[in-house]
């Protein structure tokens, strides 16, 4: 078995050159029966999480917070299932591209 075949092998888990590998990540998350949250994570460092967490309260008209974890950065928590108007909220507002917006969940 020759091994160095394999020195030159792809990472797939590697970062490709080139590509924006900047996601917004939104996901649902179950709270207690019917109660869920929402959370928005990976927005740029450049944009004000706290205004753009105040836009989406008032656009919604949802509770909602931003914590800040220190391996994930500033989370942004939206009360009940808001993953479809995040996602149009972004786009209408050109926080992101659409090519940037994962979401997570059913």
């Amino acid at each position: 078995m020759d091994v160095r075949k394999f020195a030159n092998a792809n990472d797939p888990f590697a970062v490709e050159q080139g590509k924006d590998s900047s996601k917004v990540h939104v996901r649902v998350q179950q709270r207690s029966g019917r109660k869920c949250i929402t959370t928005i994570q990976g927005l740029a460092d450049d944009l004000d999480i706290v205004k753009i967490a105040r836009a989406l309260k008032k656009t919604f008209k949802c509770n909602g917070t931003v914590t800040n974890d220190p391996d994930l950065g500033e989370i942004i928590q939206v009360s009940g299932d808001q993953r479809t108007n995040v996602r149009s909220f972004f786009i209408d507002q050109e926080v992101c591209g659409e090519d940037q917006i994962v979401i997570h969940g059913g």
